[in-house]
Protein backbone atom coordinates (compact mmCIF):
# COMPACT_ATOMS: atom_id res chain seq x y z
CA UNK A 1 0.00 0.00 0.00
CA UNK A 2 1.39 3.40 -0.99
CA UNK A 3 0.15 5.90 1.54
CA UNK A 4 -0.77 9.29 0.11
CA UNK A 5 -1.87 11.19 3.22
CA UNK A 6 -0.10 11.64 6.56
CA UNK A 7 -2.27 13.02 9.36
CA UNK A 8 -0.56 14.33 12.48
CA UNK A 9 -1.81 15.36 15.86
CA UNK A 10 0.34 18.16 17.25
CA UNK A 11 0.95 18.12 21.00
CA UNK A 12 2.66 14.92 22.09
CA UNK A 13 2.92 13.74 18.47
CA UNK A 14 4.43 16.11 15.92
CA UNK A 15 6.02 18.37 18.53
CA UNK A 16 8.38 17.27 21.27
CA UNK A 17 8.13 18.15 24.95
CA UNK A 18 9.40 21.66 24.16
CA UNK A 19 6.53 22.10 21.65
CA UNK A 20 9.04 22.09 18.79
CA UNK A 21 9.30 20.20 15.51
CA UNK A 22 12.82 18.79 15.35
CA UNK A 23 14.94 19.58 12.30
CA UNK A 24 15.08 15.95 11.02
CA UNK A 25 11.31 15.57 11.27
CA UNK A 26 10.71 18.92 9.56
CA UNK A 27 13.07 18.01 6.71
CA UNK A 28 11.36 14.66 6.19
CA UNK A 29 7.88 16.21 6.15
CA UNK A 30 8.92 18.78 3.56
CA UNK A 31 10.57 16.04 1.50
CA UNK A 32 7.44 13.87 1.32
CA UNK A 33 5.35 16.91 0.40
CA UNK A 34 7.74 17.65 -2.46
CA UNK A 35 7.15 14.04 -3.57
CA UNK A 36 3.40 14.69 -3.75
CA UNK A 37 2.18 13.36 -0.40
CA UNK A 38 -0.43 15.33 1.51
CA UNK A 39 0.25 16.37 5.10
CA UNK A 40 -2.68 17.18 7.38
CA UNK A 41 -2.35 18.71 10.85
CA UNK A 42 -5.28 17.55 13.01
CA UNK A 43 -5.58 19.17 16.40
CA UNK A 44 -7.93 20.30 19.10
CA UNK A 45 -6.16 23.66 18.93
CA UNK A 46 -7.87 26.71 17.42
CA UNK A 47 -6.73 27.68 13.96
CA UNK A 48 -4.23 30.29 15.17
CA UNK A 49 -2.58 27.57 17.26
CA UNK A 50 -2.15 25.35 14.19
CA UNK A 51 -1.13 27.91 11.56
CA UNK A 52 2.43 28.58 12.80
CA UNK A 53 3.32 24.88 12.52
CA UNK A 54 1.72 24.63 9.08
CA UNK A 55 3.79 27.61 7.97
CA UNK A 56 6.94 26.06 9.41
CA UNK A 57 6.27 22.94 7.34
CA UNK A 58 5.58 25.01 4.18
CA UNK A 59 2.18 23.38 3.82
CA UNK A 60 0.74 26.33 1.90
CA UNK A 61 3.32 25.72 -0.81
CA UNK A 62 2.65 21.98 -1.06
CA UNK A 63 -1.12 21.70 -0.62
CA UNK A 64 -1.60 20.61 2.97
CA UNK A 65 -4.64 20.98 5.21
CA UNK A 66 -5.39 21.96 8.80
CA UNK A 67 -8.09 20.32 10.90
CA UNK A 68 -8.58 22.63 13.85
CA UNK A 69 -10.99 22.36 16.80
CA UNK A 70 -10.79 18.52 16.60
CA UNK A 71 -12.07 18.62 13.04
CA UNK A 72 -14.90 21.14 13.38
CA UNK A 73 -13.07 23.26 10.80
CA UNK A 74 -10.95 22.23 7.80
CA UNK A 75 -8.75 24.86 6.16
CA UNK A 76 -6.81 24.60 2.91
CA UNK A 77 -3.33 25.93 3.64
CA UNK A 78 -2.61 27.21 0.13
CA UNK A 79 -5.56 29.62 0.06
CA UNK A 80 -6.83 29.90 3.64
CA UNK A 81 -10.22 28.69 2.36
CA UNK A 82 -12.43 27.02 4.96
CA UNK A 83 -13.75 23.91 3.25
CA UNK A 84 -15.68 22.47 6.20
CA UNK A 85 -17.10 24.26 9.23
CA UNK A 86 -19.37 23.03 12.04
CA UNK A 87 -20.38 25.23 14.95
CA UNK A 88 -22.11 24.84 18.31
CA UNK A 89 -25.77 25.82 18.79
CA UNK A 90 -25.72 29.20 20.59
CA UNK A 91 -28.59 28.14 22.87
CA UNK A 92 -26.40 25.61 24.72
CA UNK A 93 -23.78 28.11 25.92
CA UNK A 94 -25.59 29.39 29.01
CA UNK A 95 -27.00 26.07 30.27
CA UNK A 96 -23.63 24.32 29.84
CA UNK A 97 -21.95 27.18 31.70
CA UNK A 98 -24.49 26.87 34.53
CA UNK A 99 -23.73 23.16 34.93
CA UNK A 100 -19.95 23.66 34.86
CA UNK A 101 -20.22 26.33 37.57
CA UNK A 102 -21.55 23.68 39.97
CA UNK A 103 -18.17 21.89 40.00
CA UNK A 104 -15.26 23.38 41.98
CA UNK A 105 -12.22 24.81 40.26
CA UNK A 106 -13.38 24.37 36.67
CA UNK A 107 -13.27 26.96 33.93
CA UNK A 108 -15.06 27.00 30.56
CA UNK A 109 -13.48 28.63 27.54
CA UNK A 110 -13.91 29.28 23.86
CA UNK A 111 -11.91 31.18 21.26
CA UNK A 112 -12.04 34.33 19.18
CA UNK A 113 -9.57 34.71 16.33
CA UNK A 114 -6.99 36.12 18.71
CA UNK A 115 -8.00 35.37 22.32
CA UNK A 116 -9.07 32.65 24.71
CA UNK A 117 -12.34 33.70 26.31
CA UNK A 118 -12.79 32.45 29.88
CA UNK A 119 -16.32 32.25 31.23
CA UNK A 120 -15.59 31.57 34.92
CA UNK A 121 -12.00 32.12 36.05
CA UNK A 122 -8.73 30.90 34.52
CA UNK A 123 -7.13 27.91 36.26
CA UNK A 124 -3.75 26.27 35.66
CA UNK A 125 -5.17 24.27 32.75
CA UNK A 126 -6.66 27.38 31.11
CA UNK A 127 -3.17 28.85 31.35
CA UNK A 128 -1.73 25.67 29.83
CA UNK A 129 -4.08 25.99 26.85
CA UNK A 130 -3.11 29.65 26.46
CA UNK A 131 0.60 28.77 26.51
CA UNK A 132 0.18 25.98 23.95
CA UNK A 133 -1.59 28.31 21.52
CA UNK A 134 0.29 31.53 22.38
CA UNK A 135 -3.02 33.32 22.99
CA UNK A 136 -3.95 35.76 25.77
CA UNK A 137 -6.83 34.98 28.15
CA UNK A 138 -9.74 37.39 28.52
CA UNK A 139 -12.21 36.72 31.34
CA UNK A 140 -15.81 37.82 30.72
CA UNK A 141 -18.78 38.19 33.06
CA UNK A 142 -21.36 36.99 30.51
CA UNK A 143 -20.00 34.20 28.34
CA UNK A 144 -23.14 33.79 26.23
CA UNK A 145 -23.13 37.49 25.38
CA UNK A 146 -19.40 37.50 24.65
CA UNK A 147 -19.71 34.55 22.25
CA UNK A 148 -21.90 36.44 19.79
CA UNK A 149 -20.18 34.84 16.80
CA UNK A 150 -20.09 31.25 15.48
CA UNK A 151 -17.91 29.02 17.68
CA UNK A 152 -16.54 25.61 16.79
CA UNK A 153 -16.01 24.31 20.30
CA UNK A 154 -15.91 25.01 24.00
CA UNK A 155 -13.38 23.50 26.38
CA UNK A 156 -13.65 22.78 30.11
CA UNK A 157 -10.17 22.77 31.67
CA UNK A 158 -9.83 21.35 35.16
CA UNK A 159 -8.68 18.63 37.51
CA UNK A 160 -9.15 15.19 35.93
CA UNK A 161 -11.15 13.74 38.84
CA UNK A 162 -13.65 16.63 38.63
CA UNK A 163 -13.99 16.26 34.87
CA UNK A 164 -14.69 12.55 35.40
CA UNK A 165 -17.73 13.55 37.44
CA UNK A 166 -18.88 16.24 35.00
CA UNK A 167 -18.50 14.37 31.72
CA UNK A 168 -21.28 11.74 32.15
CA UNK A 169 -23.73 14.43 33.28
CA UNK A 170 -23.11 16.55 30.19
CA UNK A 171 -23.14 13.52 27.91
CA UNK A 172 -26.50 12.36 29.28
CA UNK A 173 -28.08 15.81 29.06
CA UNK A 174 -26.82 16.62 25.56
CA UNK A 175 -26.89 13.19 23.96
CA UNK A 176 -27.78 13.61 20.30
CA UNK A 177 -26.91 17.32 20.28
CA UNK A 178 -23.25 17.57 21.31
CA UNK A 179 -20.14 15.40 21.13
CA UNK A 180 -18.42 15.47 24.53
CA UNK A 181 -15.13 13.75 25.31
CA UNK A 182 -11.74 14.32 26.91
CA UNK A 183 -8.75 15.10 24.71
CA UNK A 184 -6.45 15.07 27.73
CA UNK A 185 -7.24 14.04 31.30
CA UNK A 186 -7.50 17.77 32.16
CA UNK A 187 -9.41 18.95 29.02
CA UNK A 188 -13.08 18.20 28.37
CA UNK A 189 -14.07 19.00 24.78
CA UNK A 190 -17.60 20.20 23.94
CA UNK A 191 -18.10 19.76 20.22
CA UNK A 192 -20.89 19.85 17.63
CA UNK A 193 -22.74 16.56 17.25
CA UNK A 194 -20.80 13.78 15.47
CA UNK A 195 -17.67 15.91 15.11
CA UNK A 196 -14.35 14.23 15.72
CA UNK A 197 -11.16 13.88 13.72
CA UNK A 198 -12.29 10.76 11.84
CA UNK A 199 -15.55 12.35 10.70
CA UNK A 200 -13.77 15.38 9.28
CA UNK A 201 -11.02 13.32 7.67
CA UNK A 202 -13.68 11.34 5.85
CA UNK A 203 -15.04 14.62 4.45
CA UNK A 204 -11.53 15.65 3.39
CA UNK A 205 -10.72 12.31 1.77
CA UNK A 206 -13.97 12.40 -0.19
CA UNK A 207 -13.05 15.82 -1.56
CA UNK A 208 -9.62 14.52 -2.57
CA UNK A 209 -10.90 11.32 -4.16
CA UNK A 210 -8.89 9.20 -1.73
CA UNK A 211 -9.78 6.46 0.76
CA UNK A 212 -8.88 5.77 4.37
CA UNK A 213 -6.66 2.90 3.18
CA UNK A 214 -4.34 5.50 1.67
CA UNK A 215 -3.98 7.42 4.93
CA UNK A 216 -1.71 7.18 7.99
CA UNK A 217 -2.93 8.86 11.18
CA UNK A 218 -0.59 9.47 14.13
CA UNK A 219 -1.58 10.57 17.62
CA UNK A 220 -1.24 10.17 21.36
CA UNK A 221 -4.43 11.43 23.03
CA UNK A 222 -8.03 10.41 23.58
CA UNK A 223 -9.22 12.71 20.79
CA UNK A 224 -6.95 10.85 18.35
CA UNK A 225 -8.68 7.51 18.87
CA UNK A 226 -11.31 7.96 16.17
CA UNK A 227 -8.82 8.80 13.42
CA UNK A 228 -6.37 6.09 14.47
CA UNK A 229 -9.14 3.51 14.25
CA UNK A 230 -10.36 4.93 10.91
CA UNK A 231 -7.01 5.16 9.12
CA UNK A 232 -5.50 2.56 6.84
CA UNK A 233 -2.57 2.66 9.24
CA UNK A 234 -3.29 3.95 12.72
CA UNK A 235 -0.15 4.92 14.62
CA UNK A 236 0.20 5.61 18.34
CA UNK A 237 3.20 7.34 19.82
CA UNK A 238 5.17 5.47 22.48
CA UNK A 239 4.07 8.23 24.87
CA UNK A 240 0.38 7.79 23.96
CA UNK A 241 -2.44 7.06 26.38
CA UNK A 242 -2.70 3.26 26.93
CA UNK A 243 -6.12 3.02 25.25
CA UNK A 244 -4.71 4.76 22.17
CA UNK A 245 -1.80 2.34 21.97
CA UNK A 246 -4.19 -0.59 22.34
CA UNK A 247 -6.21 0.63 19.34
CA UNK A 248 -3.28 1.33 17.02
CA UNK A 249 -1.91 -0.80 14.18
CA UNK A 250 1.62 0.35 14.94
CA UNK A 251 3.40 1.99 17.87
CA UNK A 252 6.20 4.34 16.90
CA UNK A 253 8.87 6.02 18.98
CA UNK A 254 7.96 8.80 21.38
CA UNK A 255 7.55 12.45 20.41
CA UNK A 256 10.94 13.12 22.03
CA UNK A 257 12.58 10.44 19.86
CA UNK A 258 11.41 11.64 16.43
CA UNK A 259 8.55 9.16 16.31
CA UNK A 260 7.04 10.81 13.23
CA UNK A 261 10.35 10.60 11.37
CA UNK A 262 10.39 6.88 12.19
CA UNK A 263 6.91 6.49 10.61
CA UNK A 264 8.00 8.34 7.48
CA UNK A 265 11.13 6.23 7.11
CA UNK A 266 9.19 2.99 7.48
CA UNK A 267 6.04 3.71 5.50
CA UNK A 268 6.44 6.73 3.20
CA UNK A 269 9.92 6.57 1.67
Amino acid sequence: MKYQVLVLDLDGTLTNSRKEITAPTKEALIEIQKAGRIVVLASGRPICGVEPLAEELEMGKYGGYMLSFNGARITRCSTGEIIYDRTLPPRIIQPVLDIVREYPGLDIISYSNTEIISGIAPNQYTEKEAAINHMPIVTVKDLAAALDFPINKMLVPGEPRILEELMPRLKDQYHGLLNIYRSEPFFLEIMPQNIDKAHSLQKLLNSLGLTADEMICCGDGFNDLSMIEYAGLGVAMENAQPVVKASADFITRSNDEDGILHVINLFMR
